[in-house]
């Protein structure tokens, strides 16, 4: 038995029908040449006779305020295999994922599922994997990932994703003085992180707040279509981008990966409100987390966020880039200053207000961010499942009241893999984000190829 740690309570408190709070990945594999006709049905038999038990935190659930392990584990209740409907359509998929990822996970078992999916076009089959918040974090749930798979493709009899040990569990097992001895070291180092949290508190109200343009609070964010109450329904839709075009235009541009990430998002969702004559005059604020691991665990959560001015209201595509990266370099300056339990504790001082208004609902249009994007860091080498090649990974997100559209992004090999997860009622037509991507990418690819300077070259010729 073990204590739930703050964030992973809160992430189970702002649980409802119509707000589920668990993460996904749509896992898109290619059934290997001259595999037998039976090679899914043989991978689903090996898995539901595999003699490997499940390990922290798949067999845990809740008890009060601890995770117990669950004595009663039923592998039928978490893991399940279907087929599509003939042709198996890439659509079909989807509309599949909307649908289970709109569904609550029951709280009185494990909180996790899997399903197998067969019958997609193209040779194919997929896994999708959805788990609690609370129980891991993006970069936690890629790491459990690839320990689940193989780079060999020559690989047989692959554990399943719950029964791989990670380094949490292992230490699950330490004796108990050795794990009181880490508590007591964490606390320690809680403490410790006061003086130069309040520091740097009394900074950002002295220097950045009202000050500093390129500061982004947590009480600029405008209303807008994106911030309505949601539904129970859910729409996701993904789509693959080609790290080599974003790698030429940052390099062109002297700016980094993220930085054209963000700035690509921004002039999606500009086109996107456009069309939907809903464009706030004021920019969008994203919220973007970042992770502060400093170890090598997968499971909890250890992440902070950044505000990150979306220059929504500008049309010029530069423009829109240079305040981007000036909120974003803010905010990342002011974090080098911390390690990662002063850096948490800060975040959880400045954003505590925003955090306890979504929790208790009490100003519904008042809101800190409009929209999370996420981009984690995923596996640069290709995957392979019982030989079946890893050709896509998709990841499916939260939205929540107040916060109906959720983009989040992982990389793999040399694609940017993006999942846009949206509450179908408020957001219409919200799949149109894939393609409006696609023409900013297309947008900068025309400005480099016209404009032979950096973004500072830029900025200074402007200034």
């Amino acid at each position: 038995m073990r204590p739930l740690h703050p964030i992973d309570f809160i992430f189970l408190s702002l649980e409802k029908r119509q707000q589920p709070m668990h993460v996904g990945g749509l896992f898109l594999f290619q059934i290997p040449e001259n595999a037998p006709e039976t090679f899914i049905q043989d991978l689903v038999e090996d898995i539901r006779n595999s003699q490997s038990m499940p390990i922290p935190p798949f067999n845990n659930k809740l008890n009060g305020l601890f995770w117990d392990e669950d004595p009663e584990f039923d592998l039928d209740h978490h893991f399940r295999h279907i087929a599509l409907p003939h042709p198996g359509r890439i659509r079909e998929l989807l509309t599949y994922i909307s649908q289970e990822h709109s569904a609550l996970i029951d709280r009185a078992k494990p909180l996790w599922t899997c399903h197998i999916i067969e019958g997609i076009e193209g040779n194919r089959f997929a896994m999708y994997f959805k788990i609690h918040h609370a129980m891991v974090d993006g970069i936690a749930g890629m790491r459990l990932l690839e320990k689940s798979l193989s780079h060999d493709p020559d690989a047989k009899s692959i554990v399943p994703p719950w029964c791989v040990e990670g380094r949490r569990a292992k230490r699950l097992k330490e004796p108990k003085a050795s794990r009181f001895k880490n508590i007591a070291a964490g606390l320690k180092s809680q403490l410790e992180a006061t003086p130069r949290v309040m520091y740097e508190l009394s900074q950002t109200v002295m220097k950045d707040m009202g000050r500093n343009p390129d500061y982004v609070s947590s009480f600029q964010a405008p209303s807008s279509i994106l911030n309505q109450r949601v539904s129970s329904s859910r729409r996701f839709a993904a789509q693959s981008y080609e790290f080599a075009r974003l790698h030429k235009i940052a390099k062109a541009l002297g700016v980094t990966i993220n930085d054209i990430v963000l700035a690509i998002c921004s002039g999606a969702l500009r086109e996107y409100l456009l069309s939907q004559n809903a464009l706030p005059r004021k920019p969008l604020i994203a919220m973007v987390p970042a992770s502060v691991r400093s170890d090598d665990s997968d499971v909890s959560n250890r992440i902070t966020m950044i505000l990150a001015n979306l220059a929504t209201h500008k049309d010029n595509p530069l423009e829109r880039l240079s305040i981007i990266r000036r909120s974003v370099l803010n905010a990342k300056e002011r974090f080098k200053r911390m390690n990662a339990n002063q850096i948490l504790n800060y975040s959880a001082f400045v954003y505590s207000a925003a955090g306890l208004n979504i929790v208790s609902g009490l100003m519904p249009k008042r809101q800190a961010f409009n929209l999370v994007i996420s981009n984690v860091p995923g596996p640069r080498e290709a995957l392979y499942w019982n030989g079946a090649k890893l050709e896509a990974l998709y990841p499916a997100s939260i939205v929540l009241d107040g916060q109906a559209l959720n983009i989040t992004m992982t990389s793999y090999q040399d694609k940017l893999e993006v999942g846009l997860t949206a509450c179908r009622n408020a957001l219409p037509k919200m799949q149109n984000l894939l393609q409006h991507l696609e023409d900013e990418i297309q947008r900068f690819e025309r400005i480099i190829e016209t404009v032979d300077v950096t973004l500072d070259e830029v900025e200074q010729k402007v200034s």
